[in-house]
């Protein structure tokens, strides 16, 4: 496949700031206070020992910060780092098991502002537990969120590389086609309902980037779409993702529609959604993966 040697080169960099992450040493700390996105402020008398991740985005954020080995407790399908699915399970991210929360005394719980139970949140806060909650919405957020979180735990050296690193490929992919000629995106994630993204989320982030035009930018969050409404605004490529690791089925059924640009000219293309849908560094890869697939299109017009 034509991305996989550059997808290899990535994700071996990604997996050795992971597992340096979970290895480093905490620096010593005292007095340490943090804003989350709630604007709330978090005060650890010092660094968080036993901490509980309840995303599988924020679970990966953590070992980039070099909290891995602090973490006791995660929701399901926190499964990378490999590491990661080791961890004792407390619950779905919209479902927390709050017994087995408690079980594992965390000293800190981060969780996830959208996703998670809000009522489930406020009882861990009156239990006196201390909640960081996060809620990256783009592509900087991520950056932002690793130096907090390494904050959080002490471990500032390893996630100010981490973030440095995420910032410097960001940079570079912006660089590169910030003067490229526009294409058309739909950009698809599931089928039935129709669904795409809208102007603020990190896949709309992602499609920038790499010089496109999100056809639906101008919509809300995860936005409910027509055919009809994909048919008017004619993508020049259509990119899916679904909810697995294999290319979906409905990817296909564009081909109904010959009229549309992104089937007349074959480019219907796949990236994972783990690689573009979790606020997470292994998004430089979808970023890589979707400059490719963009890029594809533009050669393609000369």
């Amino acid at each position: 496949m034509r991305a996989r040697p550059f997808l290899r080169l990535l994700l071996g960099l990604l997996l050795g700031l992971l597992l340096s992450a979970g290895t480093s040493s905490c620096l010593v700390a005292q007095g340490i206070s943090v804003v989350d996105d709630n604007q709330q402020t978090v005060s650890l008398d010092a660094p968080a020992q036993r901490i509980i991740s309840l995303a599988p985005s924020l679970t990966e954020l953590l070992f980039v910060a070099g909290a891995g080995r602090h973490v006791v407790g995660v929701t399901e399908y926190s499964d990378f780092p490999p590491e990661a699915q080791g961890i004792p399970i407390v619950g779905r991210y919209d479902l927390l098991d709050m017994e087995a929360i408690v079980a594992l005394q965390p000293d800190l719980i981060v969780a996830w502002r959208s996703g998670n139970p809000r009522q489930a949140l406020q009882r861990l806060i009156d239990l006196g537990y201390k909640v960081y909650v996060a809620e990256p919405l783009t592509l900087m957020s991520i950056p932002e969120q690793i130096e907090k979180l390494a904050r959080l735990a002490g471990t500032q050296e390893t996630g100010d590389a981490g973030a440095r690193y995420f910032r410097e490929q960001i940079d570079t992919v912006r660089a590169r086609y910030e003067n490229a000629a526009p294409v058309s995106v739909f950009y698809q994630v599931w089928n039935a309902p129709l669904i795409s993204v809208g102007g603020h989320e990190l896949i709309n982030d992602v499609i920038t980037v790499c010089g496109g035009e999100n056809i639906f930018g101008d919509l809300g969050l995860a936005p409910k779409v027509s055919e009809e409404a994909v048919l008017a605004r004619n993508p020049e490529v259509i990119i899916a993702s679904g909810m697995d690791i294999a290319r979906p089925e409905w990817l296909d059924d564009w081909r109904r529609w010959p009229q549309l640009q992104a089937v007349a000219n074959h480019h219907l293309f796949f990236i994972p959604p783990d690689l573009v849908q979790r606020h997470s560094l292994r998004v430089l890869s979808g970023v890589l993966q979707m400059c490719m697939d963009i890029d594809q299109v533009r050669q393609a017009r000369h």
